[in-house]
């Protein structure tokens, strides 16, 4: 068994590109979930409009990355404010269900045919990160040791995404400890007694669920920035609440808990994979058992996952780095 792949392979996942682009989303999210009480499961939809927006600006109209970024948050910002302004005075689960809808119609209708011409339809959208790797000033060729390196290029989306988790960490930091975040913490615990000293709710809930939308915006443009490209398969349902998943395992309303279940989640994702992969080319499992696990590593991390996330919410619902009074919730 050799367990410096299995451990290099399950570092490069906790360290590299996707934990950082769900680190970001997680972040957003945090905003949203942790200090708002918004019950978002639509952050997909957020992060399919920044990579689609960049995307579209790049591809189909020829502009520069550099303006399809902004443009790409900008769509965010629309979309948080389509969506909150008529649905945030709906009790948390219905708003929940709203969001999850909302993003799903987003992502077919941007695949649908008659988008093909602006967002390639199903087929997606090609070869849009080109200046964006121009800068890349690292040294061509592999960089780390084993199975725990990177391409240059891999490096370099690695850096500029963990740069960019850090400073939406610090951001959100800034944010809560000011004025306005007490009172959205507020409006977490008890919307009622903030309405009754004459603060707009709804208001703060939509300027919420803008910051967070963009901050889950930017992550789906690194991910069109990895990708070199975007396609509707990549935003996915399941993409939100993987995101959710590394916001639960980190510990809500914390600033580094949505990072640490980012790493943590793809650490241990990426592991039981690889240890799957290892057992079956040892051979040190039946055959039957190798023929029903063979191809089916993908699924078994994430039931591995489930099972896991569900220990933890019966023995520290609060997370790893969480604390039990931020649990309660304003109905």
């Amino acid at each position: 068994m050799e367990f410096d792949v299995i451990f290099g392979n399950a570092a490069r996942a906790g360290l590299g590109p996707t934990a950082a682009i769900f680190a970001l989303a997680a972040v957003g999210l945090n905003l949203h979930f942790g200090y708002g009480g918004l019950l978002n499961f639509g952050q997909v939809g957020f992060m399919m409009l920044g990579a689609y927006g960049a995307a579209v600006v790049v591809a189909t109209w020829g502009g520069s990355l550099w303006l399809g970024i902004p443009f790409g948050l900008a769509l965010c910002v629309v979309f948080a404010l389509a969506l909150g302004a008529p649905t945030l005075r709906l009790r948390s689960d219905y708003f929940a269900i709203t969001t999850i809808a909302a993003a799903e119609i987003l992502r077919l209708l941007i695949r649908s045919s008659p988008a093909t011409d602006v967002t390639g339809g199903p087929f997606g959208l090609q070869t849009i990160a080109n200046s964006f790797y121009a800068l890349n000033f690292l040294p061509d060729g592999r960089h780390g040791l084993g199975t725990f390196s990177f391409s240059s290029n891999q490096l370099w989306v690695m850096l500029v995404a963990w740069v960019l988790v850090l400073l939406c960490s610090a951001l959100v930091l800034a944010l809560i400890r000011s004025p306005w975040g007490r009172v959205l913490r507020a409006i977490r615990e008890d919307e009622d007694a903030v309405r009754s000293i004459g603060k707009n709710v709804v208001a703060y809930k939509l300027q919420a669920l803008v910051i967070g939308g963009v901050i889950g915006g930017l992550a789906g443009v690194v991910e069109a920035l990895q990708q070199s490209g975007v396609g509707s398969e990549n935003f996915e349902p399941q993409v939100t609440f993987f995101a959710w998943a590394a916001l639960i395992l980190g510990g809500m309303a914390t600033t580094a808990g949505p990072v640490v279940g980012a790493i943590l989640f793809w650490f241990l994702r990426e592991g039981v994979e690889s240890f799957i992969r290892e057992l079956s080319t040892q051979s040190w499992l039946p055959d039957l058992l190798a023929d029903f696990l063979d191809g089916s590593e993908g699924a078994i991390s994430v039931t591995f996952m489930g099972v896991g996330l569900i220990a933890l919410m019966a023995l520290r619902p609060q997370g790893i780095l969480g604390r039990g009074r931020d649990l309660h919730l304003g109905t």
